[in-house]
């Protein structure tokens, strides 16, 4: 079978970049049998993947994301002639004849609660589009069950339209305890002895990842802990200003690394005494099932994905109230039964989650669409 891969994708550092780059990573890993075209909005990303045998990389010129999805993509399709066409996205090509499975990473757009953090013109263009790729794509793979119901909920779709394929951290991700490891971190990025953990983006993310609760709930904590809050992200140094946070007091104990490289990760998080991520909304928060790797204990949001994919591996607040946050946050820090439970729970629930099992599944439903149901008994591994 051939396997085409739509991978505009690949150079974004959000979490749909990581979602695609370890997805088509473990798809060649896991698939030696089919012949994948990977298809490059740029040159940079040619010989990425050259020296995989089944692999052919094509790079498609286009002036905007829209001509190249709905343009170049399928021009190239009708030289290749692929099976079928997959973009970890939530878009595909609507002139194409060939079937179609897209990636469906929340339903924010719909709903109320979200649609908040996005502009008016976003939201205009997923109610238009979004009915017009659901109805082309063969099925719409989702991250979350959450996203899964919504969509099902929001769009009435027929029965197995959307798959529920939960994904989960890079490899590498597990418990760093080699003191000379967690000190490396530590110089590399200034980061102090004890501290708690947040990772945040700026701009309308910042909103949706509810900053302003983790700040509120540090301040109310400050005068009871030793610990600093370490806010990683590109740019986040922006919210001293955006949220005025003071030079003085809790203020002067915001630490702001900037960008944290994704090798460095686990021991950012396994030097940290807690991950906080009291997201408002999220469908597939890829943060918390790699705090749950490296064994840190988390608080979160018990609201949309987070509560799913946390399950009894974190401490859930409302995302709205700094004093139920931060007293998650204190019962964490004060009580070491709790935080061993949770360490305990966070790891063995990790487990769930695993790009090995995520790209197996996806492999099944790319045979199921690109070559009849009866093909997917031939998928690599798969168990009777």
């Amino acid at each position: 079978m051939r396997i085409a891969v739509m991978l505009r994708t690949l150079e974004e550092k959000g979490g749909i970049g990581v979602y695609s780059r370890n997805l088509v990573e473990t798809l060649l890993d896991l698939d030696a049998r089919n012949h994948y075209d990977l298809l490059y909005s740029s040159a940079a990303q040619r010989g990425r993947y050259a020296h995989r045998p089944n692999v052919t990389e094509h790079v498609l010129e286009s002036r905007s994301k829209a001509l190249w999805d709905q343009a170049a993509v399928p021009r190239a399709c009708r030289k290749l002639r692929p099976d079928v066409l997959l973009h970890p996205k939530f878009t595909v090509p609507l002139l194409t004849s060939v079937p179609t499975v897209m990636v469906l990473h929340g339903a924010d757009w719909f709903l109320p609660d979200a649609a908040q953090f996005y502009g008016r013109l976003d939201r205009a263009y997923m109610h238009v589009f979004m009915p017009l790729y659901l109805r082309k794509a063969r099925v719409a793979i989702s991250v979350s069950q959450l996203t899964t119901d919504d969509f099902e909920r929001i769009f009435a779709l027929p029965p197995n339209k959307v798959r529920t394929v939960y994904f989960g951290p890079a490899r590498h991700f597990r418990r760093v305890t080699d003191p000379a490891a967690l000190e490396a971190v530590r110089q590399k990025y200034g980061l102090p002895e004890r501290y708690i953990l947040t990772l945040s983006r700026v701009g309308g993310n910042s909103e949706r990842k509810n900053i302003r609760g983790v700040l509120d709930a540090y301040a109310q904590l400050h005068a009871e802990i030793p610990h600093k809050l370490v806010v990683g992200g590109l740019d986040c140094v922006r919210f001293r200003d955006e949220y005025q946070i003071p030079d003085t007091g809790w203020g002067r104990d915001v630490i702001f690394p900037g960008w944290l490289d994704q090798a460095d990760l686990p021991a950012i998080y396994s030097a940290s005494e807690l991950y906080l991520y009291p997201s408002n909304q999220e469908a597939f928060p890829i943060p918390l099932t790699e705090a749950m790797a490296c064994g840190t204990p988390i608080v979160t949001s018990r609201v949309n994905g987070l509560a799913e994919i946390a399950g009894a591996a974190a401490l859930l607040a409302n995302p709205q109230d700094p004093d139920e946050i931060a007293g998650a946050v204190r019962q964490i820090l004060g009580d070491p039964s709790v935080r061993a439970r949770l360490v305990e729970a966070g790891i063995e629930r990790s487990s769930i989650f695993s790009w090995e099992a995520c790209a197996r599944r996806t492999l099944e439903i790319l045979t199921e669409v690109g070559a009849g149901a009866e093909a997917v008994a031939a998928v690599p591994g798969r168990s009777a």
